[in-house]
Parts: C-alpha cells; structure tokens; sequence
C-alpha cells in the first residue's frame, strides 16, 4: 500500500531521499547501505546535471541495486496521471450459475465498502465464484479485511500484522464478526492471479490461501508486503519510502520478492478459462478441491 504524505518540499532532491531512508525505511541496515550508495554517488557527481526525468529513473536504480523492494521509487510527479480506476471492473453471474469479479483495486472500508457490499450481495446466490485479481495492484488493509471477511466464518480470525519502523508499533488485522450481507462460504472459489497481482491483493491471496479457503489459478505474484509513504522532494519530483511490512501470523513471514504461488501455475491470460472449465465440470454442491 501506499499513501502520500502532504508536508515541506526540499529543493536538494538526493540529499532529502537520504534523509528519509535513514529516518523511515522499514530495514535500517538497508537504509543506510543504500544512504552510503547515494552519498559517493552524489559526492562523485553521477547525479550532476541531470534533468528531473532522469535523476528520477538514475536514483530509483540505485536504490534498487541496494534495496530490491517494489514499493521503493523516484518519479517526476505528473498531473495529469489518471486518477485511480473504478475498484470493481466487471460483475457478472456467468453460465452454470458462477458469479465473477473482477477487481482492480482494494478500495478501504470506509470509501469502498459499499461497492464490495453490492458486489458481493449480486453473487451470492451462485453455486461458485471466481475472484479475478490478476490487474489488481492493491489498496488498502482495511479493505482486504472486508473482501476476507466474506469468505471466511463469522468468528474472527486473525489475517495479518503490519509492523511500522515510525511509530515502533505492530497493528494486527482480524476478519469481521458482522457483516452488512451474506458471507461465501461452502462453495468454491477461485481467484485468478498474475505477475501483476500486487501488495493487498497479494494479501488477499494469502489469506484465503493458507487457510485452504481458495483455489488460486494463474501466475506467481509480484511479490510487494511493504507498506510506503510518498514525501515530495521537489515542487515536482516525489519518493515512496516504505517504512512498515506485513507478517502472516500462520507463515511468520511475508511474500516480499517472493510472491505468492498459485495452487494450479497457468498463464494468466489463460487463467479464466482453466478457472471456469474447472467449476462447470464440477457438480452444484460438489466439496472443494483444496488444492493443497
């Protein structure tokens, strides 16, 4: 996940990346390695006469080489970027009675909830479900709580930590015990994955996953569990500094640089297909396949 932080602009690019990977990034033996990097690279001129476009690219390079970590990153800030998509693309109850979602982003609780309500309350009387995650490249924890929520029962259950450099502090995520519509469960549910699968979505994946709640079909993850901060550091260029990570309280770890694995490995454009040829053989009411 990502947020941006609204605050003071320094007009000295590299040495305020410095400062703030030694101050927030979330593995201070990494921060300072890659401080030291920027430091002799800077006092060795590499960063000299440079355009804004390039200094970006030439210092999301360097950070990367000491710290491989996908939500670390120098850009050009640009207006006109596109604002966020709409977080549920396409739903739709398919032939055989199999609803079908397709979600780009994990919208929060609060801003998001009452799409993912809707979503959720137009298929819940399918036999089956595929959860199509393949172009999703996050959002919020508060919003992945809320998709788990519904296929997993009413007790809570205890889904991930996210511990934070900053504040010292780990914040634990639990299922919810009400929810505003009918919980999925006792029915199959795939989700579709890609390489573009990416930070809360991987945590979603995760989630369902080790606790044999669903069958992932298509492509290894990108592998993102950081938690980052955008700072500007100049009126037109801006970092995002991760400085907090997850930790699965069932695997003790997290799926940063690794990914998650699908539980049926197929290319991602192929995914839907293998997904949805699968649940049509199967008969209504048929157990799910655990797949692990």
């Amino acid at each position: 996940m990502i947020v941006t932080h609204t605050g003071t602009v320094s007009v000295r690019p590299v040495e305020r990346a410095i400062e703030l990977l030694r101050e927030m990034y979330v593995f201070p033996e990494q921060a300072e390695a890659a401080a030291t990097t920027l430091r002799q690279r800077l006092a060795a001129g590499a960063y000299d006469g440079l355009d804004e476009s390039t200094l970006a690219k030439r210092l999301t390079e360097d950070l990367l080489e000491v710290c491989p970590d996908a939500h670390l990153w120098v850009r050009v800030r640009d207006e006109r970027r596109a604002p966020a998509k709409a977080s549920i693309r396409r739903v739709e109850i398919l032939d055989g009675n199999i609803g079908y979602l397709d979600v780009r982003r994990i919208s929060g609780s609060t801003d998001g909830g009452r799409a993912i309500v809707g979503s959720m309350e137009l298929v819940s009387r399918t036999d089956a479900l595929i959860l199509d995650l393949r172009g999703n490249g996050g959002g919020s924890p508060d919003g992945v709580a809320l998709w788990s929520s519904y296929f997993l029962p009413a007790k809570p259950t205890h889904l991930n930590n996210i511990y934070d450099r900053v504040t010292g502090q780990t914040r634990q995520f639990w299922s919810l015990a009400w929810l505003p519509g009918e919980r999925y469960l006792d029915r199959p549910l795939y989700v579709l994955t890609s390489d573009r699968t990416f930070s809360g979505a991987e945590e979603l994946c995760l989630n369902l996953k080790v606790r044999g709640r669903a069958r992932l079909v298509g492509e290894t993850t990108r592998g993102g569990a950081n938690f980052a901060t955008i700072f500007a550091l100049t009126p037109t260029m801006e970092i995002a500094v991760p400085h907090a990570y997850s930790i699965n309280p069932i695997t003790g770890g997290n799926w940063e640089g690794t990914g998650i694995e699908p539980d049926l490995a197929v290319p991602a454009a192929t995914a839907f297909d293998v997904a949805y040829a699968e649940l049509l053989e199967r008969a209504p009411g048929e157990p799910e396949q655990r797949g692990h």
